[in-house]
């Protein structure tokens, strides 16, 4: 990554770190982009360089959460079940530089979660959002398990893994001193989620390693 690059990633993570901080503080709706810009030391046409809206800052991760662990379950190594390929690219992903969660880092994706909770228009598009990401992974995954999964047993697969997800962010968010970070948290859930279970060959979590 170039020098460029480089500032225009502190810049856009300063801004989500201002304008999170400053939701949390003073309210989602009574923050108003003046003042995250001003908080930044940035203009107001700085920010909308980065965001087209101070709802954008909430969802600003989306479009990694759904490609990325797309591409990494493209990298199917032989022999994976589909629930192991979805176990793999889910824990490569957290991996990522990206998603590395320092203590700093997790109050910032916990103060993100809190002030989703707190406006029932960003809890609606939350909402669909996962729904989006639910379809983006199962699509992924039958793409690359063609003629060995269907949807069904696609949507059960990444359904389980985004709800035991959203279940550890959900304990995170109650408890006040929890001893594991967020990301750890998130790894053995999915590795829980996705173990597969005894039974037959119809259940998906074994199905097309064939």
């Amino acid at each position: 990554m170039g020098l460029r690059e480089q500032r225009k990633l502190r810049t856009r993570r300063t801004l989500m770190e201002v304008a999170l901080r400053l939701f949390e503080e003073r309210g989602y709706e009574a923050t108003t982009v003046a003042e995250i810009s001003a908080a930044a030391e940035v203009s107001p046409a700085t920010f909308f360089n980065y965001f087209p809206s101070k709802e954008e800052v909430i969802f600003a991760d989306r479009p990694v959460q759904s490609e990325l662990p797309g591409r990494l379950l493209g990298e199917r190594r032989p022999g994976e079940t589909p629930a192991q390929a979805l176990r793999r690219a889910l824990h490569e992903a957290l991996d990522l530089p990206w998603w590395t969660v320092d203590p700093e880092a997790r109050d910032l994706v916990l103060a993100r979660v809190r002030v989703i909770a707190s406006v029932p228009a960003l809890r609606a598009r939350a909402l669909l959002e996962v729904a989006d990401l639910q379809q983006r992974w199962s699509t992924e995954l039958v793409a690359v398990f063609e003629g060995r999964l269907d949807d069904f047993e696609a949507d059960v697969l990444t359904g389980a893994a985004i709800g035991a997800i959203l279940a550890v962010t959900g304990r995170a968010l109650r408890d006040a001193a929890p001893d594991r970070s967020l990301a750890e948290l998130v790894r053995q859930a999915v590795t829980a989620a996705l173990d597969a279970p005894p039974g037959g060959a119809r259940n998906p979590a074994t199905r097309g390693a064939e």
